[in-house]
């Protein structure tokens, strides 16, 4: 090994999960906690920057669907100079970082500059998203597959990247990323691709955080009611038989219920 080579740092690409300051793994906190640069984005939880060592150096990406404020280009071109500086860089994600998080991509510019890097996974914003929610998204006699799409792809302008469309049919349950801008013509490609306009479909915004806010209804209605409570950008969108089952499975408004109950009484 070069002299170059053992003064490099190391990065780790690090899951912080859907929202909730709690779900990021004690593996991901346990590096945080070490580093001496974190790059996190407009996901990450708020009150998750407290556990930001307090010498380390703080690099706000803001990177949402629609509105990048640092281009991948230039986030790897700062992971690697970091590194290169003998620094311990974390790249905080939202969400998972190889489910739409572009920590494939970060990963690769890593290995290709010779720098060491982890990946630690977090909990995907799907599986944050059905689990606040009460959806199983698979379920014994309803749902023995489950396919994740997004519709911000790399062809995505204007309109969304529904590629994927045509294989809607073949599976019980969809769950689809960074539809929230594209709903009224998500549903109307899943209905043209022969999906019944009675099929059960849930969209949660916010998920597992304080503010989650979720709308059940069918491909028929999902973009009415969801313009009627207001939901917005993260948003996962379910769809599927195994949608319905939030009407008895939904335990974190019921929590919340009974904690307001609590405050009122």
């Amino acid at each position: 090994m070069s002299e170059q080579e053992d003064c490099l740092g190391k990065v780790f690409i690090v899951g912080a999960g859907p929202g909730a300051e709690d779900l990021i793994t004690v593996r991901g906190l346990r590096a945080l906690r070490a580093a001496d640069v974190v790059l996190y984005d407009a996901l990450v939880g708020s009150k998750l920057l407290e556990e930001f060592p307090m010498h380390a150096e703080r690099i706000y990406i803001g990177k949402r669907c629609g509105k990048h404020s640092v281009n991948q280009e230039e986030i790897n071109r700062t992971i690697i100079s970091k590194a290169r500086e003998g620094k311990t860089v974390l790249r905080l994600k939202g969400g998972d970082p190889l489910i739409f998080g572009r920590g494939g991509e970060e990963a690769l510019a890593c290995a290709e500059a010779g720098i060491e890097f982890e990946i630690i996974p977090g909990v995907s914003a799907a599986l944050g998203a059905a689990s606040y929610a009460g959806i199983p998204l698979t379920h014994r006699g309803t749902s023995s597959s489950v396919a994740f799409v997004t519709a911000h792809g790399e062809r995505s302008g204007s309109s969304p990247d529904l590629r994927w469309i045509g294989a809607a049919g073949n599976v019980d349950t969809l769950v689809i990323f960074m539809g929230a801008a594209w709903l009224s013509e998500i549903r109307i490609a899943l209905l043209e691709a022969g999906l019944p306009g009675t099929k059960p479909v849930a969209a949660v915004s916010n998920a597992t955080c304080g503010n989650q806010t979720m709308v059940l209804a069918t491909l028929e209605t999902i973009h009415i009611e969801v313009s009627k409570a207001g939901l917005s950008a993260p948003m996962i969108i379910i769809v599927g038989d195994v949608a319905h089952l939030s009407e008895k499975l939904n335990w974190f408004d019921r929590q919340r219920e009974a904690a307001a109950l609590t405050l009122c009484s």
